[in-house]
């Protein structure tokens, strides 16, 4: 199975997007074809087998679009600004001419009606030739510098896949021609005087102008959606400065950031944006990291310390030496995230995609009908006809109701990625709007993630703690659990020299056991040792005390016998309670969910403000926690570390995975927190809240306005003695139909928790 996302050339409203998402699909081999019309690119999953990819573009080429490899453009964002910069520059030269043509020319038609002075020569009474030839002389240089509408246009409906061009080409065209017949009839002194006032080259040239006028601002709105995207790919700096030579003796470099590789040396000055990722081997700073992870105050780094590329040193100078470079950095994979979720869609589209596909062509048939009946049932004269047939093609907007979804999805994925918050996908972000429950772990989710060793309490008292921290945390030297971790932590800060264990298991979930210094040695909780039959009931006073003061407590066996209790404590989040009390007030259901003994667990929510908890839960039975809480009705939002919950954020409806800088687990979950707080998951869940209202608005204006605006263009007002709609002010609230939904996107571009 084929998987390619490719760039469409030649779309120009949702016609064209739905049109080409309904054929190719149709295609035999092709499982997926999902086109986006904002982002101009189509997601496409076929059986090569079946189908070559050669075909496809040809069927595609067929209907008068372009496929194009998006794999193989290395610079397809920037390439596609540039194209965008281009085109902008190219509508606006055109438009700046139309509108000063097309001003004379409404001023020529409709000025003695409006009782503005027309010049002797102009006058339609006394000159009725030069009254016609000047108005057409206009419009056909208007319609030359809109010949797009008429390119695009006719071809499409001659391939029976009439788009928003063709609903132009055929209103204007039409008043085009009829108004040149009657200039002809003029010229040749055929009812000269009844001829003179019925021509409407300026319906056709204001037309072409205002339509203009609202494509245009509607691409340069469109340009302003991937904001969020050019903003993260300047955090990159042009230009870094490599330590070369011996170390004693640098030399300083000055290379094209691209051209860094992993290892070098690097010099970050003061002020200076790092440039890729890399591990801190020299010196110390404060960075900002406020542009990729929402982080408002500046990070400490020191010696050791990971550091991200994009970010900004603040005073200390820096070595930092190279890791991940190029493609593989966490700025680069944040952009690609970014850029994939603005290319997905939300299943809300689904509807307007639909319409979109058959809105045209009904369109049309409508047009004409309402031209007939005018004309045979209404008894209105052929002109006054052609005006409600003309005023029906320019009314009606496809446009609106294909950039409803995608503009706001794009500004908000861009939007979130600025504060930290990084959305997968569109279908994430609708899905996290339903959201009515949401489960976190525990450790690294609401706590630091980062126990220490607190109290040692032996059996008997007159053993040394000493020799069974040393037992303990030479047998958990093999473990990466940060239990075991805090162990070997303690060990090492009092000046405790490890040996490697002879033989190690780890018992998931449980603990471990494993022979050090020729003794048996088990470590973990109270059912670990339960299993193996040792005994535990000593000590349970202290063990209830410590559980209650939310530290986690660890049982040692020594050959057997139980020996001792560690007590290690992993402290609160400063940020959590009141993240709680926050969510609560948002309707949601909040439950932590951990592997902790139940009177660890209950005190660790108690300090965090939640009042339901599912303790003495083993990592690979929370997805079926989550399941259990779907099956109930719940929609259920799962916020772990991304690694160890990954099959519960795989199960959940959404997965929110926590992560800090470089360590995070990118590809864990449908959105990742940057910062690793639970800020971040108030943030993404008002955010998909603040999408999906947009897109609800957005569908709203786009379905309301062609509902509510066909009819009357149709002419409804007047059978109820109301005025008759003229085609230049329904060419103008078209144009600004569209205007509107690009623009209510563009507010999410300001969005705050």
């Amino acid at each position: 199975m084929k998987n390619l996302k490719l760039a469409v050339k030649g779309m120009h409203c949702a016609a064209c997007s739905s049109r080409i998402e309904k054929v190719v699909g149709g295609m035999d081999g092709v499982v997926r074809a999902s086109v986006n019309l904002a982002t101009e690119t189509m997601e496409l999953q076929w059986d090569e087998t079946q189908q070559s990819f050669d075909e496809i573009a040809e069927r595609v080429a067929g209907m008068g679009f372009e496929l194009e490899s998006i794999s193989a453009q290395q610079d397809l964002f920037e390439q596609n600004r540039a194209e965008t910069a281009a085109r902008l520059a190219l509508m606006k030269k055109n438009l700046i001419f139309s509108m000063l043509l097309a001003i004379p020319l409404f001023t020529i038609s409709m000025g003695e009606m409006m009782g503005l002075p027309l010049p002797e020569v102009l006058n339609p009474h006394t000159h009725p030739q030069n009254f016609a030839l000047i108005q057409f002389v206009l419009v056909v240089a208007i319609m030359f510098l809109g010949r797009n509408f008429y390119i695009n246009g006719f071809p499409a409906l001659f391939r029976r896949v009439p788009n928003m061009d063709s609903l132009i080409a055929v209103g204007t065209g039409a008043a085009f021609v009829y108004s040149t017949w009657n200039m002809v009839e003029i010229l040749m002194g055929i009812h000269v005087q009844m001829k003179v006032m019925d021509l409407y080259f300026e319906s056709a040239g204001v037309l072409i102008a205002l339509v203009s006028l609202g494509k245009y601002m509607e691409t340069r709105s469109k340009s302003h959606t991937s904001e969020a995207i050019s903003k993260l790919m300047q955090l990159t700096p042009e230009t870094a400065t490599v330590l070369v030579g011996d170390e004693k003796a640098f030399e300083q470099k000055t290379i094209p950031a691209e051209e860094i590789q992993e290892n070098d040396i690097l010099l970050i000055r003061p002020g200076d944006r790092i440039p890729v990722d890399g591990i801190i081997i020299k010196g110390n700073s404060v960075v900002d990291e406020s542009m990729l992870t929402g982080e408002s105050l500046p990070v400490s780094k020191t010696e050791g310390d990971v550091i991200i590329g994009g970010t900004l040193n603040s005073n200390g100078v820096l070595h930092v030496r190279a890791q991940q470079v190029g493609q593989d950095t966490m700025l680069s994979r944040i952009v690609r995230m970014v850029q994939e979720a603005q290319g997905s869609k939300a299943p809300i589209a689904g509807m307007a995609d639909r319409i979109s596909l058959y809105f045209v062509p009904v369109v049309m048939v409508f047009a004409v009908f309402t031209g007939l009946c005018w004309y045979f049932v209404g008894s209105a004269d052929f002109s006054t006809s052609l005006r409600f047939f003309i005023a029906v093609l320019v009314i009606a907007c496809p446009c609106a109701m294909g950039l409803a979804t995608p503009t706001s999805i794009m500004v908000g994925t861009g939007r979130g990625a600025q504060l930290g918050v990084l959305v997968k996908s569109g279908e994430a972000l609708e899905m996290a709007e339903k959201i009515d429950a949401v489960v976190f772990d525990k450790t690294g989710t609401l706590t630091h993630g980062k126990p220490e060793l607190t109290d040692i309490l032996t059996v008997e008292n007159e053993m040394d703690t000493k020799d069974f921290l040393f037992l303990a945390a030479s047998c958990e030297q093999n473990s990466e659990h940060l239990l075991a971790m805090a162990l070997v932590a303690g060990a090492v800060a009092e000046n405790i020299s490890l040996i490697q264990p002879h033989e190690f298991e780890a018992v998931q979930g449980k603990g471990i056991q494993g022979q050090v210094d020729g003794r048996t040695v088990l470590l973990g909780n109270k059912q670990l040792l339960k299993e193996k039959g040792v005994g535990v009931s000593q000590l349970e006073a202290k063990v209830n005390e410590l559980s209650a003061e939310g530290k986690t407590v660890l049982y040692l066996a020594v050959d057997n016998s139980f020996v001792a209790i560690f007590a290690v404590a992993d402290t609160l989040k400063t940020e959590v309670p009141a993240a709680i009390g926050r969510m609560r007030e948002m309707g949601l259901r909040l439950i932590m969910l951990t592997g902790d003994q139940e009177a660890t667990a209950n005190a660790i929510a108690r300090q965090a403000g939640l009042t339901e908890v599912i303790s003495q839960v083993l990592p690979d039975k929370k997805a079926d926690v989550i399941q259990d809480l779907q099956k109930k009705g719940l929609k259920v939002a799962m916020v772990g570390d991304g690694i160890n919950d990954a099959p519960a954020l795989a199960r959940a409806d959404v997965g929110i995975a926590m992560g800090t800088g470089i360590d995070i687990a990118i590809e864990s979950g449908d959105i990742v927190i940057m910062k690793g707080n639970l800020d971040g998951v108030i943030t993404s869940l008002a955010l998909s809240r603040a999408v999906m209202r947009n897109i609800r608005q957005n569908l709203f204006w786009a379905f309301g306005y062609n509902v509510v605006g066909i009819p009357v263009a149709a002419g409804l007002l007047t059978l109820f003695g109301g005025p008759a709609l003229n085609p230049m002010i329904a060419g103008g609230a078209m144009a600004l139909s569209s205007v509107s939904v690009v623009s209510n996107a563009l507010r999410l571009r300001f969005f705050r928790v």
